[in-house]
């Protein structure tokens, strides 16, 4: 016998709950994922057969009035502030929102949100570029050291070739995949636009002997990284520079710009391209990574104003456009989105196993609200980049400084041969 199931759209109680009900009905014919929504009155939904993956459950009627009136950042927020809480598989859940794309349900006081947090936290000035950036690098290599890989706390998408196992692999594969593709030789300069910790300049120095200059604009970023190379006895063939992605000093023979471009700002990409092109010498060849949207689209709203102000996604037709302007010829284009759920999957793994001793780092600082807010963003994205409907991609883009010469190779197989 075939129990009929109650629709959310009539059978819930009070008005607002009747309203929820109606955007749970879409996600309902959207996943075969089963769930249960419990909401503030005491009555519930459940979808599909047996058990639920998970129960998001509305703990004050403010919660659901603030999800009608904002989409899924009403959701989202609401959960930051305790007054939803989600049970169960926290990845299936935004995987079946996913599947319903709630994200891409136009809501115009999001929009008008996002357009005001550009204005107030826009990159166009160097000094908030600087406070943007610290906002979230700041944070300090202790925290960081909880969940990235090991030795070298890379935070940017690795590269998980078959047969890869571990995260530290990945990366390596990663640093190893885009110093192939410009040719990396010994001997050679080479820039590294957001250097992070500097596990790409300890690589290519130590693997291909080229002398590395990192870029950087948190202050403790540059301090950690300095410290570093000092430990290491390595002046003299590496250093690392705090300055501006817009104002990088000297010329190079090679590039490699690993997650750069999505820091650049809605209206700053043009100044952040030239930079780039205008720090390889004639002829130099460079790799800029980057997260970019395929067609023009907004940022989403909550990962700008929670997690990286001043952040705006790139589209690939808009990057690749500036870089032909500013006489980069585009080489080659990779995408790895797929990679970029998997590397997530590991960090969002560590960050819920290690959460015990981030917390203890700095109580005040990581308390419940941050663990929610980093929580969301690292699992969010995993399932934005597995997702079926997703228009956010991983890009490499392969550049020469002009017509690339004869000496470039005529396929990928260099790629794979030299590996």
């Amino acid at each position: 016998m075939t129990v009929p199931r109650a629709d959310p759209r009539t059978s819930l109680g009070d008005p607002f709950s009747r309203a929820i009900g109606r955007l749970v009905a879409r996600m309902s014919e959207s996943t075969g994922i089963p769930f249960r929504i419990a909401f503030a009155n005491g009555t519930d939904f459940r979808h599909g057969a047996g058990d639920p993956a998970f129960t998001i459950a509305f703990r004050t009627r403010s919660a659901q009035r603030r999800t009608l009136r904002l989409g899924h950042v009403g959701l989202i927020e609401s959960y930051f502030d305790g007054d939803l809480d989600v049970d169960g598989d926290f990845a299936l859940a935004f995987r079946a929102a996913m599947e319903a794309e709630f994200d891409s349900v136009p809501n115009p006081i999001v929009r008008l949100r996002n357009a005001w947090l550009e204005r107030k936290t826009s990159n166009r000035s160097v000094a908030q570029a600087r406070l943007n950036a610290r906002f979230h690098y700041g944070l300090g290599a202790p925290f960081y050291r909880q969940w990235l890989d090991l030795p070298s706390m890379t935070y940017t998408c690795a590269y998980w070739t078959e047969g890869t196992t571990t995260l530290e692999e990945a990366q390596r594969n990663k640093m190893d995949h885009v110093c192939r593709k410009v040719r990396l030789a010994p001997g050679e300069t080479f820039v590294d636009v957001g250097t992070g910790w500097g596990g790409l300049l300890f690589h290519a120095w130590e693997r291909y002997g080229a002398l590395g200059t990192g870029i950087n604009t948190t202050p403790e970023q540059v301090a950690e990284l300095s410290a570093e190379i000092g430990r290491r006895g390595l002046a003299s063939r590496l250093r690392v520079i705090e300055c501006d992605f817009r104002e990088i000093p000297g010329q190079y023979d090679k590039l490699l710009s690993i997650g750069t471009l999505e820091h650049a700002g809605r209206d700053q990409l043009p100044r952040v391209i030239r930079a780039h092109a205008d720090a390889l010498k004639p002829g130099g060849l460079g790799v800029i990574h980057f997260i970019g949207h395929v067609g023009v689209r907004d940022t989403e709203f909550y990962i700008r104003k929670h997690v990286f102000p001043g952040g705006w996604i790139p589209s690939l037709a808009r990057a690749i456009d500036e870089m032909e302007r500013c006489g980069l010829e585009v080489l080659d284009v990779e995408n790895l989105r797929r990679h970029y759920a998997l590397t997530l999957d590991c960090w969002a793994e560590r960050f819920e196993r290690n959460w015990p001793a981030i917390h203890a780092l700095a109580p005040d600082r990581f308390d419940e609200r941050f663990r929610r807010v980093w929580r969301t963003y690292l699992v969010s994205c995993a399932e934005m980049f597995r997702s079926r409907h997703g228009r956010t991609h991983l890009f490499q883009v392969t550049v020469s400084k002009g017509n690339v010469g004869a000496g470039y190779p005529m396929t990928r197989a260099h790629l794979h041969r030299d590996a």
